[in-house]
């Protein structure tokens, strides 16, 4: 005989960015008076602040400390060896992770005494009934709520390698528990997370060889700038075997022999460790969605009406379970409020075109909105431009030209339809693309809007003019 279930007016499955986003949003728009039940497993704060961003960028600043002193740019700035201690360093990333973690989300979540934590395995029971189970699969207590938001977040996706579990690997979930510096690492996976991840080992002295079963890398970005970092990733010792995969994996001696196929046949090279970087799937397999009348993709991913709505009424979803192109913590942040807006008498839709994206390598790359492809395959035809840094006064200053601004424009009427940018601070100034983007501007109203000279910024006002002039012939501060 079925437990009676103890009623909540909002149910969370999940305990991540869009979880915590989703129950902070309920009880200010009930001032404190919303009951809600947060269920989940593992660490407090998800992937982003235990797995993800924090200690992957963490991680990459203190790499960047390292390398770039033996790498000067400007001329009378000589070579410095900086010494450091790998070990020491990830003992520091895993303290503020701790930190992070009990600061932003501990602390936090103790200030709303209207929800109620739970640890264990959330699953539907029926639409509205969630069973909570122990770590033996018992159920232990049972949760009711008049509505139910699904945010259970992702892991580490494992492809299917012959000897890949008996060799042993790292994966982004594992990586932060090493304190040895791996002296040769294969990493399979030319995405975000590969090339963050392997930029930062390469930066402390690994020898990295990226694995990419495509012929450019970060396929979200324009061929120019995947071309671009690749050539700059090449400089700083980094190998590549594009449109290839791996076939086997097996111990040899104390190392890792790696079969790798390409076009050329097959090559084998041995590492100290191997990297999967294939991108994550959902934890949506033992949710017992089905009797929820949840649907999902084949990836497993839950499908969602803009206003974040399943296809189950009452239940919602946000973050990395939902089916869509971006993977973000802030996305899902703002997924998790659309969800809860609209379940309690607010009217919101997310608005995927206009969120910004970004890969933190160095320089960082940075969008929004549609590459040239995108926008003229929808549209038929556009108009871009590409600016290279080469021609902006602060990178020359800074001896940081590698990299370029690339706007995508609506012909019709000249409004920016997608922006991309290779820069050091790229993701500080895709925030001017994203407000164009989604605000409708043109490239006019970029011209028109004074940027600081010299600074990174500017490059966006010379490349809305490039569209409008040759830029080889203008002076500086030319409106």
């Amino acid at each position: 005989m079925r437990k009676e279930p103890k009623r909540y007016d909002l149910v969370i499955l999940g305990r991540g960015a869009a979880a915590f986003s989703a129950a902070i949003k309920g009880s200010e728009i009930s001032n404190g008076e919303m009951s809600i039940a947060l269920i989940g497993t593992g660490p407090l704060g998800g992937t982003c602040v235990n797995v993800g961003c924090v200690p992957s960028k963490y991680l990459l600043e203190a790499s960047h400390r390292v390398f770039m002193p033996k790498h000067p740019r400007i001329d009378g700035i000589y070579e410095t060896i900086v010494n450091h201690d790998f070990s020491t360093v990830m003992k520091g990333l895993r303290s503020y992770v701790r930190d992070a973690r009990e600061s932003k989300y501990a602390e936090v979540i103790r200030n709303y005494n209207n929800v109620t934590l739970y640890d264990g395995l959330g699953k539907f029971l029926d639409r509205k009934t969630v069973g909570i189970e122990d770590d033996k699969g018992r159920n232990v207590r049972i949760v009711s709520g008049s509505n139910i938001l699904i945010a259970t977040g992702s892991r580490p996706s494992i492809p299917n390698i012959e000897g890949l579990t008996e060799a042993g690997f790292l994966t982004s979930d594992s990586l932060w528990d090493i304190d040895k510096l791996p002296s040769s690492v294969a990493i399979i996976g030319g995405g975000a997370i590969g090339l963050e991840i392997g930029q930062a080992l390469l930066h402390f002295g690994s020898r990295v060889t990226i694995v990419e079963a495509m012929d450019s890398l970060l396929p979200q970005t324009e061929s120019e700038i995947g071309s671009a970092l690749r050539t700059l990733l090449e400089k700083e010792g980094m190998k590549f075997y594009m449109r290839a995969r791996i076939s086997r994996v097996h111990k040899y001696r104390k190392k890792k022999s790696v079969e790798i196929i390409t076009h050329k046949g097959k090559e084998k090279i041995a590492v100290d460790e191997v990297l999967l970087a294939t991108g994550r799937e959902p934890n949506t397999k033992n949710l017992n969605l089905e009797v929820a009348g949840v649907k999902t993709d084949p990836r497993g991913m839950i499908l969602t009406e803009a206003s974040m709505r399943t296809t189950s009424p009452g239940v919602y979803a946000a973050g990395d379970c939902v089916s869509k192109k971006l993977f973000l913590e802030t996305l899902a942040a703002r997924e998790g409020v659309i969800a809860v807006s609209n379940m309690f008498g607010e009217t919101a839709n997310i608005d995927y075109g206009s969120s910004a994206w970004a890969v933190f390598t160095y320089p960082q790359v940075a969008g929004v909105g549609m590459t040239e492809n995108e926008f003229s395959k929808k549209n038929g035809s556009c108009l871009c431009r590409t600016f290279p840094l080469s021609n902006l006064t602060k990178a020359s200053i800074m001896g940081e030209t590698e990299g370029l601004i690339k706007i995508t424009v609506d012909p019709k009427d000249n409004r920016i339809a997608g922006m991309q940018i290779m820069a050091p601070n790229a993701t500080d100034m895709i925030t001017e693309g994203a407000y164009a983007v989604r605000n409708g501007y043109t490239i006019d109203d970029i011209i028109a809007t004074s940027h600081i000279f010299p600074s990174m910024s500017e490059g966006i006002k010379i490349a809305a003019q490039s569209f409008i002039r040759d830029i080889t012939k203008m002076s500086c501060c030319v409106e």
